[in-house]
Formats: C-alpha cells, sequence, structure tokens
C-alpha cells in the first residue's frame, strides 16, 4: 500500500533558489553563473510576499543569507530542502529529466552563432518559404517579432530563432502563415535535428497575432521533444498501470513517454493551475501522480529579466496555493520545486546554474522541518518508492522523511 495514495509535483519554471556549487562552470552572456540567485534577488530587490509558501517552510531552506522578505517558520506546516543537478545542462529538459531520474551526462547542442546554412536550407526547400537570416541567432521571443514581424507580414518569411537553450524555434504570424502550416514546418524540423552534429532538445512553434508595434504571442505553443533516452519513472508508473497526469508542457517535454491522461497546455500559470484543480478533484483520479509545469516565471519574467514582474507571478502562485491544498484528500501529498533557475536581475537573458527549493505538504502529515540537501533526482525516487516500482537511473529516496 502506498504511503500517499496521490502525489502532486508542481514546477515552478525557473524558481531557482541560489547558485549551485558548479555554478561557475556554466555561463550567461559570458558571466559565470556563480553570483546567481533568483528568489534571493527577488526579495532583496523588489521584496517578496509569499506567506503560504513561507508557512510550508520556503525561508527556512538552508541558505548564506536568507531569504530577505521570506521569513523562517518556527513550526512549519510542512517539509523543506534544496536540491543540487548533476547532469550537464541547465535547460528546461534537462532539469525535468533529472527530476524523473535521469543523468544527461553529454548535452544537447546549442548554437549560439545560429543554426548552420544546411539546416536552414533544408527547411526552406521543405516549406517552400524563405528563412530570415538576420533573425538566425539567439534571440528573445517577443524582440525577435517586433524586429521581423512587420517584414514576415510582407514577405511571408519564417522567423527562426534559438536562445541559449538546444532549441530551434519558428515564429509566425497566425494570418500570414496557419497553424496547420507552422505545425508541419515544425515537424520536419524536428525530423532533421535528432542526431547530432544538431541535436536538439525541442523544436517550439511560436505563433503570434497583431499589428506591428503590437504582436503577442498566442496559447498555440508547441512544443515537439525527443523522447527521453531511458526509463524514467514516469515510464515505470504508467508500466505498472499506474495513473500519471501531465498539466501544462510536462506531456510535451517527454514527448508523452509515460503519460497517460494529458490535461492539456496552460493559457497562463492561473489557467495551469485551474488544469491541476480539475485534475485532482476528478472522481477518476484516485490513486496515482500528477506533474505540473508552471512555466510564466521563465518565459514571461525570467528571460525578459523583469524582476519586479517576476515577484507578482510568485505572489499570484502563493494567493492560490490555499486552493490547490483545499483539493487535496487527507492521504495526497504535495511537492513544489524547480527545474533551473533564471535571474531576472543577472546578466544576459539565460537561465541560471542553482539549486532548487524544494517544499512537501500533506494533510496527514505529523511533523515538519528540513529534509537533508539532495538532488533533483530524489524526488522521482521518493515517488518510485512510495508507488512500489523501481526507480530510474539515479536518485534516493527521502520518502522515510515525510512523516
Amino acid at each position: 500500500m502506498s504511503k500517499f495514495n496521490r502525489m502532486h509535483l508542481v514546477v515552478l519554471d525557473s524558481v531557482g533558489i541560489g547558485a549551485a556549487p558548479d555554478a561557475n562552470d556554466f555561463v550567461n552572456a559570458g558571466v559565470p553563473d556563480g553570483a546567481s540567485d533568483t528568489l534571493g534577488h527577488i526579495s532583496k530587490s523588489v521584496g517578496l510576499n509569499v506567506p503560504n509558501m513561507a508557512k510550508l517552510g520556503l525561508g527556512n531552506i538552508p541558505r548564506e543569507t536568507p531569504l530577505k522578505t521570506v521569513p523562517a517558520e518556527s513550526n512549519p506546516t510542512g517539509y523543506a530542502t534544496k536540491l543540487q543537478e548533476v547532469s550537464l545542462g541547465k535547460d528546461t529538459m534537462t532539469g525535468h529529466w533529472e527530476i524523473m531520474g535521469l543523468n544527461i551526462t553529454e548535452p544537447f547542442d546549442t548554437f549560439w552563432n545560429g543554426f548552420p546554412e544546411e539546416i536552414l536550407t533544408k527547411i526552406e526547400e521543405f516549406s517552400g518559404r524563405k528563412v530570415i537570416r538576420e533573425a538566425n541567432k539567439p534571440y528573445s521571443g517577443t524582440a525577435v517579432i517586433e524586429d521581423f514581424g512587420p517584414r514576415q507580414m510582407e514577405t511571408g518569411e519564417l522567423i527562426i530563432y534559438t536562445s541559449a537553450d538546444p532549441v530551434l524555434q519558428i515564429a509566425a504570424h497566425e494570418d500570414v502563415i496557419p497553424l496547420a502550416e507552422l505545425y508541419r514546418i515544425c515537424e520536419y524540423a524536428r525530423s532533421i535535428t535528432l542526431e547530432r552534429p544538431a541535436l536538439l532538445g525541442r523544436i517550439i512553434a511560436r505563433p503570434y497575432v497583431g499589428e506591428p508595434g503590437n504582436f503577442t504571442r498566442t496559447s498555440n505553443r508547441r512544443d515537439l521533444a525527443v523522447s527521453p533516452f531511458e526509463s524514467t519513472v514516469l515510464d515505470k508508473l504508467n508500466e505498472a498501470g499506474i495513473d500519471t497526469y501531465a498539466v501544462g508542457k510536462i506531456n510535451d517535454i517527454f514527448n508523452g513517454a509515460g503519460i497517460n491522461h494529458d490535461m492539456g497546455h496552460n493559457k497562463s500559470n492561473s489557467h495551469g493551475i485551474d488544469n491541476l484543480i480539475k485534475a485532482m478533484t476528478s472522481e477518476d483520479f484516485k490513486h496515482g501522480f500528477s506533474f505540473t509545469n508552471l512555466v510564466d516565471f521563465d518565459a514571461l519574467y525570467g528571460h525578459r529579466r523583469d524582476p519586479h514582474g517576476y515577484r507578482d507571478c510568485l505572489h499570484e502562485f502563493d494567493q492560490r496555493l490555499p486552493e490547490i491544498i483545499a483539493a487535496m484528500r487527507e492521504d495526497d501529498l504535495l511537492m513544489i520545486t524547480a527545474d533551473h533557475g533564471n535571474d531576472p536581475t543577472y546578466a544576459g537573458t539565460d537561465h541560471t546554474r542553482e539549486y532548487i527549493p524544494f517544499l512537501a505538504y500533506s494533510p496527514s502529515f505529523k511533523g515538519n522541518g528540513l529534509i537533508p540537501v539532495g538532488h533533483f533526482s530524489d524526488i522521482s525516487a521518493t515517488i518510485a518508492e512510495n508507488f512500489g516500482v523501481d526507480k530510474a537511473m539515479i536518485g534516493e529516496s527521502f520518502l522515510d522523511k515525510l512523516i
């Protein structure tokens, strides 16, 4: 019998809690990540008021300097710690895959100088559309459509760009390149980037609408990922006939592997929370695991280096946390974590190599406090032990600490 009948994992995308020990091995616009601290710098620079996460123990997580505006609780209602990444990467897929028990020892390919001509030419030949060469480099997703959207509306060319992540993104105005066509082009781009020297984690369709000077990206984004190279704990749960619910881009990140209930894409963090609560309160979800990604922290505020927006986004999540808790059953476990950092006060616009926070709460808890500092993959090992399946490649369970 499972200790917790249902487990719910919520990833606050990019909400890191301080530079990892190996952070200086990773750079951001030429600056090592060793001084990055997403939550710490937001708290210090613009203030942070998250009483519900603080109540669970967010302010108790060990740090060199306490979170400035998130006090430690003398008697928290949950358990807390921070977790370190062992995989070689600081991107979304690497973080999520390690959370589910994989060790990525060879990072995906990135293209700081843009994609090679061979890839662009193949996409042009397949699509019958030219590619705007000037956009072919790491670019902010909003800036690239601001700079090249008017040209695309005139010419019908493709806006292809990348980031510090191993991704190829294609932005297209929905009135110029219909969604079905954009998705078809992205599927082709996926087919030609499945092995080195261009092994990319994701191909991302980035549709937008509006007029020059007022473009807006829509919720019709689609991510085309590669499948994990080994079985994750999601696969092991699915093979054991245990329900696995995906909320947000989780299904895309794992290319559907191990997921038997997909709640669809999120239009926003708030919509994602609605979808999570919908899953949690479903009569069909009697036993199993839900996995939610809330991406607005990263996509809207981290990459755009907007600490005020990032703070407000954290406030919004914290204000809705009681609703999530209210949807829990007595033998449920809620886990809140992240997948990497993205310090909005830091150099460049890239992710930052950080510890991630980990908070756990169950109505059944009799105790509280700190869990020893561990690794991302410990989450998957804990899930595996709870449901009586084998763990994946790496990870050590802390299930016995949750009492």
